[in-house]
């Protein structure tokens, strides 16, 4: 019997559909299907330990550069302000944070982890190698370079992509403005 995902497919589905029915489908749709993977695999250890995966994220920045604004986090983990303010709020209630304003500037929140949001890193962090252990199993050195050296290119060429769009004003819509262009469309 097949294993399967949080979406009910077994993996054996999902690799027939890329080894066979689909074998050379666009490059995007793979890395989903792996990053889907790779998510999954750790929110399952996290949740062991009592700590979601959107907690994990921010915790990784702040073990890393503690002391950053909320603007700052935002920025890093790549998700909105909004997003990040409620994590922070429910992080906070979990002693892994405290949110400090300065005096001078109350708009500038700095983020800070308690020891106990330090000492988290310790029990996560072994947890997140062992998922990418189990990843490249199997996986030649040799592959698993290629792979980074080929994912830090897309990266590469999509951030470059992004800059030029921004000299041309595209952007991507807000969640609101989208919602009204569909709802616009579906009228007319």
């Amino acid at each position: 019997m097949g294993r399967t995902n949080a979406g009910g497919e077994s993996t054996e589905v999902i690799l027939r559909h890329w080894r066979e029915v689909v074998p050379d489908d666009r490059l995007a749709h793979l890395v989903k299907d792996a990053t889907r993977a790779l998510v999954r695999a750790l929110q399952a250890r996290l949740a062991a330990h009592g700590v979601s995966f959107g907690h994990w994220s921010f915790l990784r920045i702040l073990w890393e550069r503690d002391g950053l604004t909320q603007r700052e986090l935002s920025e890093q983990a790549g998700v909105m302000e909004p997003t990040t303010f409620a994590a922070l709020k429910a992080m906070e209630k979990l002693g892994y944070v405290t949110r400090d304003q300065m005096p001078d500037n109350r708009r500038k929140v700095f983020v800070h982890l308690t020891p106990f949001g330090r000492s988290l890193r310790d029990r996560l962090v072994p947890l997140a190698e062992e998922v990418n252990r189990l990843a490249i199993a199997g996986v030649s050195d040799a592959d698993v370079a290629a792979t980074r050296r080929t994912l830090l290119a897309v990266i590469e060429n999509l951030a470059a992509d992004e800059a030029a769009a921004a000299l041309v004003q595209r952007r991507i819509p807000s969640t609101r403005e989208m919602a009204r262009r569909v709802s616009i469309a579906a009228k007319g």
